[in-house]
């Protein structure tokens, strides 16, 4: 989409810098989660043939010491020798839409494409500094694997002014400690996506998730028992911590099948299943019928 002169881009040349004397403690590590990469690389694929690289804004949760990006939406941008233009309507509209869902999530900061950091990463950092103050924004650079010579994987920056008049293209971006985070259900999503790989054209039904996940807790369960074993044999000293975790995770699991939890899921699943199939089989039908009558 141009971006022409009467669009609502913000034009980001030679602006004032609006950093405040007092800044809050540097971040010491950035976690990101996997929906953030996920929308990031949906963005990278759709972009157009006359984009080197694509931004958005980052949103997330920030502590004293870490800051946690939970999700990200795109922003649109344009490049040229001269200047690089930020649509601020888009990216406002986008931010409002976003906070009606996630209302606890506050912009963290912005991403870009690719690993190559100039004057205009400068100049769009210098933007995220005055939509993140007083906090530092953060810089997510994610590389894909299509320059020469590089590897993919994601870095976070902050950065720092530099110069006796520092100006908003003069910085220098400070590497920060970066790693990805997964929570139970974004580990069970990336299994699930890794298991559909092997037949991408034969979707997984919820029994057979539910066949898995049954054997995955069975082959558990049987490494616990030959731990016990072997500790009540003598064979393994016992490790204090294990039994105390053993003890927490059993009493847990007991009082959850006394509240009937795992059978109202086991139901929920099989209903869900049984509704699939029924609709599957009327629609058979009706495209039959619909042969028929032709």
């Amino acid at each position: 989409m141009p971006l022409g002169p009467s669009s609502s881009a913000l034009h980001i040349q030679n602006a004032k810098s609006t950093a405040t004397s007092s800044q809050p403690r540097t971040p010491t590590l950035v976690t990101v989660h996997p929906v953030a990469l996920f929308s990031i690389l949906d963005h990278y694929l759709r972009r157009t043939d006359a984009q080197e690289r694509v931004i958005g804004t980052l949103l997330g949760f920030r502590t004293d010491n870490e800051i946690e990006i939970r999700s990200s939406f795109a922003v649109l941008h344009s490049e040229t020798a001269e200047q690089v233009a930020v649509d601020m309507e888009y990216h406002q509209t986008m931010y409002d839409l976003h906070h009606k869902v996630h209302p606890k999530e506050t912009i963290v900061g912005w991403y870009s494409t690719g690993s190559n950091l100039n004057t205009y990463s400068a100049l769009i950092q210098n933007f995220y500094t005055q939509e993140t103050t007083p906090h530092q924004a953060i810089h997510l650079a994610l590389n894909t694997g299509t320059e020469e010579d590089t590897q993919p994987g994601v870095q976070a920056y902050i950065s720092s002014p530099v110069g006796v008049q520092p100006k908003p293209e003069n910085c220098v971006f400070v590497p920060v400690p970066c790693e990805l985070r997964f929570t139970p259900a974004e580990r069970s999503g990336f299994d699930l996506l890794a298991s559909a790989s092997d037949s991408p054209t034969e979707p997984i039904t919820d029994l057979e998730q539910l066949e898995a996940a049954i054997k995955t807790v069975s082959s558990m369960l049987d490494r616990v028992l030959a731990y016990v074993r072997s500790v009540l044999s003598g064979e393994v000293k016992g490790d204090a911590a294990i039994g105390r975790y053993l003890m927490d995770t059993l009493g847990a699991s007991t009082e959850d099948l006394e509240k009937g939890g795992f059978n109202t899921a086991l139901q929920d699943t099989l209903m869900v299943s049984y509704l699939a199939n029924l609709v599957r089989s009327q629609a058979e039908i009706s495209a039959r019928l619909a042969l028929a009558t032709a």
